[in-house]
This record gives C-alpha cells, structure tokens and sequence, in this order.
C-alpha cells in the first residue's frame, strides 16, 4: 500500500535533511539557489556593467585585462566563457585574439553561456554593437551541466560567476570534462585581502556601500547585499586552489590582484 503523503512538514524519521547551500548572508536548500540568483542578474542586468565600474573603481577592468593577458587567448583556439552574459569578458578574449575575421578565419570561437537570458540580451547587443558577432555566440546553459561535449574547448574561463554557482565542486568538474587535453582553466574572482588594513575596509566597503551604490544606481539595495555576502563566503585563495586541483587540473597557480582583494586561478586539464 502506498504511504500517505506527509502534510506536517516534518521529515520522515531517517529521512536525511535537505540541502542547504549559501546564499548571501543565508542558508537556503540547494534546489532553490539557482532562481535565487537568476532573479538577481535580472534585476541588475541592465546596469551590471555599469555597477561593476562604480563598485571597483573602475579596476575590474585592470583585473580582466590582467587575466586575458594570462591566458593569452589565440585565434584558433575554442573558448568558453561561463557566466559571461553581458559578454565582456568574450569581447576581451574577441579582441586579444585578433579580432572576428582572424577568429573565424583559424576556426576558432568564443563561446559565452549562462543561465540568465536578461544578461545575454545585454551581452548580444554589446557584441554586435562591436562587430564581433562572427567571433562570439551565446548558448544558455548551466556551469553545472554545460552544454557541450566532453574535450570539446580549448580553454574555459569564468569570471566573477563561481561564487553564484550552486556547487562550485560540480561546476569544476564540468570545466574538467569540457577541456581536451592540454586545455586551459582560468577563474577570475573575488577572495581574500592579504593586506592587514585593507580587509576591514574592504569588508566594511562591501557590506555598507556596495548597497546605497545598488539603491542608487539599479534601483536594488538587495541584489548588492546578496553580492557582498556572496564575496564574504566564498572560498579564499588556498580553498579554492584545492578545490581546482581536486577537480583534477594539474599545475594549480594563483595570482592575487589588488592586494588579494580579487585573485585569478589557473591549472591545466592535463
């Protein structure tokens, strides 16, 4: 006979408690994260740019260029660009290349995806706007389930995007498997300052400004308070260095940007 459902909300006995995963200053079960932070980048992504401007002072520039620089992408190499939507990080990587013609002359291509069509509605716009359409094309899609076939890229970025991932570990496992041989990772994210002055302030900078910048200029205090957290809980350089090697990449470097207040990530799928 069938068991009655169970209407009380409590949990049948050795019935192992759901999930829960961070989720700014929060803990919330891992199955409603994904929407959760859908719902953000909808909310800022008309302005995310422009807000990444306003709350780094304009050095997230430096920091991207510093990591394209680092990667030193070629014409006809397969890029990924995960949780890229509105495409600036494509448009480096486009550009540092040689530009749409060279790119598609070699075969190569620059592929963004990402979970939230709002910020790929920005980012199809900025690409053609640029004439770099011939180079760069989006696909929607989940870090934790990409949808492309194993060893299929030659290198796999993600950029300020694994922080808002439900499962880090997983999405690592993905770039893994994504990768041929001899492929390159490359993360670019926020962590830890090495400077002792520079982390209260930097912290202090994140949870009381970020906010009344988000109020100001999106129009959403919240969504700047989920991002602020999301920094604060995320893995520091050497958590995050074990988890990319536990992923199985090979020759795991980190280097710190800004005192540590951003730090780029790199191995190899060897």
């Amino acid at each position: 006979m069938d068991k009655a459902p169970n209407h009380t909300g409590r949990r049948p006995p050795g019935t192992p408690p759901p999930e829960t995963v961070p989720f700014g200053a929060e803990d919330i079960p891992a199955a409603e994260k994904a929407a959760r932070v859908g719902a953000v980048f909808e909310s800022v992504a008309a302005r995310y740019d422009l807000m990444n401007d306003l709350m780094s002072f304009g050095t997230h520039r430096l920091w991207k260029a510093s990591a394209v620089d680092w990667l030193m992408p070629r014409p006809g190499e397969r890029i990924l660009d995960v949780a890229g939507g509105t495409g600036d990080m494509a448009m480096r990587m486009a550009r540092r290349a040689g530009g749409a013609q060279a790119i598609a002359q070699a075969g190569g291509a620059v592929t963004v995806i990402d979970r939230s069509a709002p910020m790929m509605t920005v980012g199809r716009g900025r690409v053609a706007e640029a004439g770099l359409g011939a180079a760069i094309g989006f696909a929607a899609g989940d870090a934790e389930a990409l949808p492309i076939g194993k060893g299929s890229a030659d290198a796999y970025v993600i950029a300020f995007g694994l922080r808002n991932v439900t499962h880090p570990d997983a999405a690592l496992a993905e770039a893994y498997r994504a990768l041929q041989p001899g492929g390159r990772f490359l993360c670019l994210e926020f962590s830890r300052p090495r400077w002792p002055l520079l982390k209260p302030a930097f912290e202090r900078f994140a949870r009381e400004v970020l906010p009344r910048m988000g109020r100001a200029v999106a129009g959403d205090a919240e969504s700047y308070h989920y991002l602020a957290e999301s920094i604060r809980r995320f893995a520091d350089q050497e958590r995050l260095a074990a988890m990319v090697e536990a992923a199985g990449f090979g020759c795991v470097k980190v280097r710190n940007l800004a005192g540590g207040i951003a730090a780029i990530h790199t191995g190899w799928r060897l």
